[in-house]
């Protein structure tokens, strides 16, 4: 009966997505579920929020997480097809009874820094190679009964872009306003590309007579997890932006403004050589609490270099480099950035003092312009661990190998 425990397959069908659950060879829950189908025209713009979306029930601690975009059959879509600018799941309470809805639920945030990035997973075109896995014994808890009158809920937005027949589909990717017909200005300047010039619903240019059909999509996510249980550690989720413009008022007390996205104006000569173009941006920000780092990766745009955080005797902390693909298949398509190389520290050997001051630095090339990008870096902390702490389950971390180029065109 174990053993056929073990393999078995269980396949529901539910109101907004199809399920399935497994046990894997660990013997961890692994289920997969899809967001609400959304559709797409050649050009258009999905960056919808959905509430109240499938996720694992009861109090549990996920140990990876894994999404990517594939049509009503269930085959992965390509970068070059449909562009995943990014998808985020943020954990919502819902008053009971009260349909969920912008107004009504209120979001339960991660740790910090930044209100603006409150999700507790996500990632953009980079989802499908990039290593998630939290390592034993430590868990992200999630299930936790919610306070008297609510319910607990998730929250997914999806920001995706449909570059089929698209006349510059880089152009597309990074929200640039002139190929959506689009004119913006900020504090006086003018708005080259971003998340304002590509919301849901609008349109990027396409190749003059270019013809294509609309589509079925979802948000193909897996979520893998075991029940909690006194072995396990919990983590503290983290995220920094390196466009936070936080004002220092004393150790304890500071206060963010997360701007979410910069532009990296063309400052090469044509004379400077390609690998010496780059535009690099800095933050210095501190944590209230400090602990364990026992994860780390950035979130970059295509264009990118890497990205490195430093504590405050500037020894290094984590590098986090992009993996660019060369193929076509989903998951190495040529000039897209496909992955972010990620950081495991030995538990315990990497430690954050509380108010500890970290640097981020975000690298990208500037041999040409690049608007919308993005110089996120996430990290997970834990209390240091006691003396003894027996682990009552166990769970490989597959090698990661290979950092790919830079496309030319970048």
């Amino acid at each position: 009966m174990w053993q056929l425990a073990i393999i078995m397959v269980l396949t529901m069908a539910v109101s907004t997505s199809q399920r399935s659950i497994r046990i894997d060879e660990n013997g961890m829950k692994v289920e997969t579920l899809r967001s609400p189908r959304f559709e797409l025209e050649p050009g258009e713009v999905c960056d919808k929020f959905f509430y109240r979306v499938d996720f694992p029930k009861g109090h549990i601690a996920v140990k990876k997480f894994f999404a990517e975009i594939v049509d009503d059959e269930g085959n992965s879509i390509p970068l070059h097809e449909t562009y995943m600018h990014h998808w985020i799941f943020a954990r919502i309470l819902i008053p009971k009874g009260v349909k969920p809805s912008r107004e009504t639920v209120a979001i339960v945030g991660n740790s910090g820094v930044c209100a603006q990035l409150p999700q507790h997973f996500g990632l953009g075109s980079e989802t499908r190679k990039t290593n998630t896995d939290v390592p034993d014994p430590y868990g992200i808890e999630v299930g936790r009964p919610a306070p008297a009158g609510f319910d607990e809920g998730w929250l997914l937005n999806v920001h995706a872009i449909d570059t089929r027949g698209g006349e510059d589909k880089m152009g597309c990717a990074e929200c640039r306003c002139d190929l959506y017909n689009r004119t913006v200005e900020v504090e006086g300047k003018n708005y080259l590309g971003g998340i304002m010039c590509c919301f849901d619903g609008m349109r990027c240019r396409l190749r003059q007579g270019f013809h294509g059909g609309k589509r079925g999509l979802h948000l193909q996510y897996t979520v893998t997890y075991v029940d909690w249980n006194p072995s396990i550690v919990p983590v503290n989720i983290y995220i920094f932006d390196v466009t936070d413009t936080l004002k220092w008022f004393d150790k304890a007390r500071t206060r963010h403004a997360c701007q979410l996205e910069y532009q990296v104006d063309n400052a090469c000569s044509a004379a400077t050589p390609a690998n010496e173009c780059v535009h690099s941006k800095s933050l210095t920000v501190s944590l209230p609490k400090g602990g364990d780092l026992i994860y780390g990766v950035a979130h970059q745009h295509s264009s990118a270099l890497g990205s490195t955080l430093f504590g405050e005797d500037g020894r290094v902390l984590c590098n986090s480099f992009p993996i660019y693909g060369n193929g076509t298949e989903p998951g190495n398509e040529d000039g897209y950035l496909v992955g972010m190389t990620t950081c495991y520290p030995r538990p315990g050997s990497v430690k954050i003092a509380p108010n500890e001051k970290l640097t981020i630095i975000s690298n990208y090339s500037n041999f040409h312009m690049h608007s919308g990008v993005m110089g996120y870096f996430y990290i997970l902390v834990a209390d240091p661990l006691p003396e003894s702490n027996p682990i009552f389950h166990s769970h490989h971390l597959p090698g990661r190998s290979g950092v790919g180029r830079l496309s030319s065109s970048e």
